[in-house]
Parts: structure tokens; C-alpha cells; sequence
């Protein structure tokens, strides 16, 4: 030790009551730290391994219908357009699973509501059209759900689901249409539920109270925000809302899921992990998927592909339709319209909706339910076809 003036200078790395720690004492200091931030970093790691695979095991993978599917690829339409992607979205009711409040459990399940969603090649417009479930169609040669075998015939749409599952839905959508379906998802009512929970619910707007025993609604009018039970009930409610349709019910379903959309994107859900997560937690554990889509990474890749689509581009429609000539409870499709839909998304060419009284070069029904011819469309033209947009809300 030297002295300056009359100061010691101590060794460094040393102090006393006011000076530097031992050497010894600093390095079991930097060690302890060292060991601290460690296991902050394998705590996280190990929080996110979990919350990963709880999202994993919520995901249920349908091999079945693609074993199913994979039997009939002959028959079934071309793929379309590079990147263009198709999915076959069907709400399931079945009574199991938790669903048993809505009524008993037979061990079957129909598809009151399914939405074929289009994504442009160009991700810059998404289309969804509704299917209605007593459209009559033909369905092909199918497997029922007990291994037996059923011939071609003319049914109401939501048999395919109920009686033979996804894979013969899946190929009556692609005989009518034409169109390759690429994914399909099903998603039953404790699943729609627990999405609504996820986003705080949806505003919506009711003209008069609503009580609906049916549908296990019962609310007061004026704008309020549903939800999951109450949303569940708005958008199943038929006899108690609109003239009692299925076709004004569709119409409010593609309503209430255009301001879905809408405020998970103006919420930016989709740029917020913390906020994410809820929301995919609640979409997957009632989800059923084809196995390419039955994946965190093949979820997040089809919402990643979808988080730029300006909601005004974002379309829901009806395939054009009427009362079916034989049954006026019953629906077929209106021609030329619906093939000049089908052939446009199977071109990924543009398809624009409006209101019904703008929609131009399209056949629509007349009031009195019979079709009703518009102009022939012009060369060149876009259709328009009744529906909304996620940008237009349901109060609005």
C-alpha cells in the first residue's frame, strides 16, 4: 500500500464499511445474478413451452375426412389459381362436447351455419358466402357416418353434414360450385362463445326486446354488447328476429361476424401476443381442422396472411337464391347468378357487394320469392351481389 498526500491507496476491488467489496464477494454477487436471470429466462421459456402446447393439445386434427376425401380425388374440381385458398367453415351443433344445454345428445350433429371463405391469391380480399342449410342440392355418393354407402341424390344441404360428415359436405360444396375446397374448419357453439368472450363481445343494435326462449335469449332494445351466451343466442334467434327466415338469419350472422372481425382488427389482436393468445386459446379449443391447418404454425400462417385486409374488402354474401319450386320451405339456387359467382371465385377474379338495391348484373329473387332477372351484365364488368363488408357496422 503507498501513501499520497496522506491517503492510503487501497488494493482495488476492496472497501471497507464505505468502500469497494472484497473480490471474492463481488464474483458470488455476479454469480447469484447470473443464476437469477437464468432461471427468469427458463421460467419464461418454460410459461411459453406451456401456453404453447396447451394450444397444441385444444387443436383436434380430422384425418378422417381426408382419408375420406383422398378415396374420391379423381372426381374432385382442379386446384385454382396459385396461393388462393378456400375454406369450408362449418358450424357444428352438436350436443356434445359441452353443448348438451342446447338440447339432447343423439350422437349426430347438423351444420346449420357454413360459410365458404375465399382468399384472393393477392391477399387483398377475403369473400365469405354463406351456404343455407335448406338449399337444395345434389350431393354426391357418400359414406355415412355408420359405413354405409348412399347413392347420389337430391337432398337438403345440411344432410350431407348430419348423416355422412365433413368429407361429404366438403364434396357437395365442390359439385356445386366447382370450386377445390383447400381447408375446412369446424367449430361448435362453446367455441364461438369463448371468441366473442376473447374480443369483450360485439356491439350490436336491437329495434325492440327480445325473448326467445328457443335460443336462450332474452334482451332489452336499443345498442348494447353482447356476450358469448347472449351473442350465441343473437345469432342462432330466428323466430324472434327479422320475419322468422333462415335467409334474414344468415344475413345477421354475416353482420355480427363482419363486427367481429372488425374489432379484433381495430383492437390490433392480431399484432398483440398477450391479446392474441386468448383469442386463439378460445378459437382452438373448439376447433376441428384438416391436419395441415390443425397446427399453431398453420394457424398463425392463415391469420399472418389475413392480418392486412383492409375490412372493407373483407365480403359476406348469400349464394344467390329463391324458394325451391317443389317447397317454399325449402331453397335452390338462382341461375345465371350463382354460377357467375362460383366462376368468378374459381378464378380469383373480383366479386363486389353492396345492398340489394345497388347490386347490379346479377339475378336475384323477386318480393315474392320467384327469380326475378336483372340486365345481362356488361362486358367487362365486376358483379354485385346483396351483402355486407366487416367495415360496416351492425349499428351503422
Amino acid at each position: 500500500m503507498t501513501r499520497f498526500g496522506g491517503w492510503a491507496e487501497r488494493p482495488a476491488g476492496r472497501r471497507t464499511s464505505g468502500g469497494l467489496r472484497p473480490p471474492g464477494s463481488r464474483r458470488r454477487w455476479m454469480r447469484w445474478a447470473a443464476l437469477g436471470v437464468a432461471a427468469l429466462v427458463l421460467l419464461a421459456a418454460g410459461t411459453g413451452w406451456a401456453l404453447y402446447t396447451r394450444l397444441i393439445g385444444n387443436i383436434r386434427s380430422d384425418s378422417d375426412t381426408q382419408n375420406e376425401l383422398e378415396r374420391y380425388e379423381a372426381e374432385r374440381p382442379d386446384p385454382g389459381p396459385p396461393n388462393v385458398e378456400n375454406i369450408l367453415l362449418i358450424g357444428s351443433d352438436t350436443r356434445g362436447d359441452g353443448n348438451g344445454e342446447y338440447g339432447a345428445d343423439s350422437g349426430t350433429q347438423r351444420s346449420d351455419t357454413t360459410i365458404l371463405l375465399h382468399l384472393a391469391a393477392n391477399r387483398k380480399s377475403a369473400t365469405a358466402v354463406s351456404i343455407p342449410r335448406d338449399l337444395m342440392v345434389q350431393a354426391p355418393h357418400c359414406k355415412r357416418s355408420d359405413g354405409k354407402e348412399i347413392d347420389t341424390q337430391t337432398v337438403q344441404f345440411n344432410w350431407a353434414f348430419q348423416f355422412a360428415g365433413a368429407a361429404c359436405t366438403i364434396r357437395t360444396v365442390e359439385r356445386m360450385t366447382g370450386i377445390r375446397i383447400t381447408h375446412h374448419m369446424i367449430i361448435d357453439f362453446v367455441g364461438f362463445k369463448k371468441m366473442v368472450d376473447a374480443v369483450n363481445g360485439v356491439e350490436v343494435c336491437l329495434p325492440r326486446a327480445i325473448n326467445d326462449p328457443a335460443a336462450h335469449l332474452v334482451l332489452p332494445p336499443g345498442r348494447q354488447t353482447l356476450h358469448g351466451e347472449a351473442a350465441l343466442g343473437y345469432v342462432r334467434a330466428r323466430k324472434s328476429l327479422g320475419n322468422g327466415s333462415d335467409t334474414q338469419r344468415m344475413e345477421r350472422q354475416q353482420e355480427f361476424l363482419g363486427a367481429l372481425v372488425k374489432k379484433v382488427k381495430s383492437n390490433g389482436v392480431l399484432l398483440n401476443p398477450t391479446r392474441m393468445y386468448p383469442l386463439l386459446d378460445a378459437a382452438t379449443s373448439s376447433l376441428t381442422t384438416d391436419e395441415d391447418l390443425a397446427s399453431l404454425t398453420g394457424l398463425y400462417e392463415l391469420v399472418r396472411s389475413m392480418r392486412g385486409i383492409p375490412t372493407g374488402r373483407i365480403q359476406f354474401l348469400t349464394v344467390p337464391r329463391t324458394e325451391y319450386r317443389y317447397d317454399a320451405s325449402r331453397d335452390e339456387l338462382v341461375q345465371p347468378a350463382a354460377e357467375r359467382l362460383f366462376g368468378q371465385l374459381r378464378r380469383d377474379l373480383p366479386v363486389k357487394v353492396g345492398p340489394a338495391k345497388d347490386a347490379r348484373d346479377v339475378t336475384t329473387p323477386s318480393s315474392d320469392g320467384k327469380a326475378a332477372r336483372s340486365r345481362p351484365p356488361s362486358e367487362g364488368s365486376d358483379p354485385t351481389f346483396p351483402g355486407t363488408t366487416a367495415e360496416r357496422g351492425i349499428c351503422e
